[in-house]
């Protein structure tokens, strides 16, 4: 699967929505160090019910427009 998100770092919680046929996903922490793109992988994570190692960003590491696949695990 396919996402493609929207990034608000340093927001005051953290939260997932949809919006306009794409995601947007509110984190805590800030876009330095890659410590919002570890939270994204962990809100994501929590929020899809699947393993943390399955969430990969094949785009954007350093921009707030991300392209995320998660694999369904089964190979």
């Amino acid at each position: 699967m396919i996402l493609h998100i929207r990034v608000v770092p340093k927001s005051s919680r953290t939260a997932v929505k949809e919006d306009n046929g794409g995601w947007k996903v509110y984190l805590t922490r800030p876009a330095r160090d890659g410590l919002a793109n570890e939270q994204l992988v962990e809100v994501l994570s929590g929020y899809l019910k699947v393993k943390k190692y399955l969430i990969r960003i094949i785009k954007g590491e350093k921009s707030r427009n991300k392209i995320i696949e998660v694999d369904d695990g089964n190979g």
